[in-house]
């Protein structure tokens, strides 16, 4: 009897994807079987489009169903943190949740900290501020009694609970929460009472490598689903990416590169001081009992700002291909001076040609041409950035942790641009291991077969990282 599959579900903001991990001949055999474009839609707020999402994951769980004759024994779910959903008393959603980029949390964000200063949340939770949180959507709620009434799930754990799992709170997603306690890794029921939040909707707490139920409705009729786990993994796709980097050791500082960058390491326990709050590190949970310590800045955002400014220039015609671009740039010259990557005028959609240009006529350089022809000058300005400024965090992180660190392990889209990763090794030395582009996918299914191979809930770092080596090295 071949040995029964398993499937990775990652949300991505973007784009979603169903992947399906086989064992012809015992070996691990990695394919993504269905992906599909996700966004934000303009209705009563910025909200997901949840009825969509669950139509398509069904269409991918389907195809999965199809290639697995042998059966299917786990699913994990993914996705950003933050984001969730209500639920009425059957389970059900009240509405389409709100996204991230909602207008209403910044007005929730100057209530909260009236209530709880930025300085005692971040002693208390160890969470960087950032006005995406959940702590600060939850009190934006309180406008809607009907929603603030409702039990809650964060999104990804709402897929596990609409596949046939409980509710529950996967604890690496509930830490970006900003109300888990970060001494007792629980929820803080201080911070539920003085800002007026409901204790009793919050889900239950579980640890990542959790079984959360069984697949349940119509596809548990389907053979591959009829005995099927419902795992929660590190539900935070980034605890997720960093799970599926095949390290053990302590000396190595990771970059997940896309988007948005992050710079960080793993401790044992959050690190919460003046400093690192003022220098805006963040402690999130990480699969195996460990601590994410990371950073984060405007990343390859930049360059696709640009990119979509330069399409518009073109009529919606496509100026430049990436790899193209990153090659043209690669023959220039280094730039005469860097940008400021913590300018927040970068970290907001627009003309992103014209706003480093801004910056640059307030130092006194002269101005860049914005047409497409000057793209690759755009590019290179951006990479060598990247670069230096990777290098001062990894800086920052050695003299806040006491630690000194000999790699850098390169997770996410990012890590496929070998001219930024060889000017990330030429700024701070360290040798530059690109990993796995799909490390959520990689960390998802790491935690997965880490949890079947044994009796109990709740996966070692180690297990994971020996589940990660075998499983990069059979992706197709």
């Amino acid at each position: 009897m071949p040995r029964a599959a398993q499937i990775a579900i990652d949300l991505g903001a973007e784009s979603c994807r169903v992947s399906l991990l086989r064992w012809p001949e015992d070996r691990p055999a990695l394919q993504m079987v269905h992906r599909f474009a996700n966004g934000p839609w303009q209705h009563d707020g910025i909200r997901w489009n949840l009825a969509s999402i669950c139509e398509e994951l069904e269409t991918g769980l389907r195809r999965c169903a199809e290639l697995a004759p042998e059966g299917v024994s786990s699913i994990g779910v993914t996705g950003w943190a933050v984001d969730y959903v209500r639920l009425d008393a059957a389970g059900r959603p009240v509405d389409q949740p709100y996204c991230y980029r909602d207008p209403r949390n910044t007005a929730a964000l100057e209530a909260v900290h009236a209530i709880v200063p930025p300085e005692l949340l971040y002693a208390k939770t160890g969470v960087q501020v950032q006005a995406i949180n959940t702590v600060y959507q939850l009190y934006a709620d309180k406008a809607d009694a009907r929603r603030a009434r409702a039990q809650w799930v964060n999104l990804p754990e709402y897929i596990l609970h609409w596949l046939g799992a409980g509710r529950v709170a996967e604890y690496t997603n509930a830490t970006h929460t900003a109300l888990i306690d970060a001494e007792t890794r629980q929820w803080s029921d201080e911070l539920f009472a003085a800002l007026g939040l409901d204790r009793e909707a919050a889900p239950e707490l579980v640890a990542p490598g959790s079984v959360v139920g069984r697949v349940r409705g119509e596809l548990s009729r389907l053979p591959a689903f009829a005995d099927t786990l419902l795992i929660a993994p590190a539900c935070h796709d980034t605890a997720s990416a960093i799970a599926g980097i095949p390290q053990e050791s302590d000396d190595w500082v990771y970059i997940s590169s896309g988007t948005w960058s992050l710079v960080g390491t793993l401790l044992p326990q959050t690190l919460r001081t003046a400093e690192t709050f003022e220098r805006a590190f963040t402690n999130l949970g990480a699969a195996g009992g460990d601590v994410l310590f990371h950073r984060g800045i405007a990343g390859m955002w930049l360059l696709r700002q640009c990119m979509n400014a330069w399409e518009q220039d073109r009529g919606g015609d496509k100026a430049w291909g990436l790899t193209e671009l990153v090659a043209a740039a690669r023959e220039l010259p280094a730039p005469d001076r860097l940008l400021d990557l913590d300018d927040p005028a970068f970290f907001q959609p627009g003309d992103m040609p014209a706003r480093i240009n801004e910056q640059r006529a307030g130092l006194g350089l002269p101005q860049l041409p914005t047409g497409c022809h000057a793209a690759p000058y755009f590019a290179s300005l951006v990479f060598y950035s990247l670069a230096r400024r990777y290098r001062s965090l990894i800086e920052d992180l050695e003299r806040l942790t006491g630690r000194s660190f000999g790699q850098i392990c390169v997770v996410g889209g990012g890590g496929r641009n070998e001219f930024l990763n060889a000017l990330t090794a030429e700024a701070t030395g360290l040798a530059v291991a690109r990993c796995s582009v799909e490390s959520s996918t990689i960390g998802n299914l790491a935690v997965q077969c880490a949890r079947l191979e044994q009796s109990t809930d709740g996966v070692t770092r180690s297990d994971i990282a020996r589940w990660a080596k075998m499983l990069t090295e059979g992706e197709t």
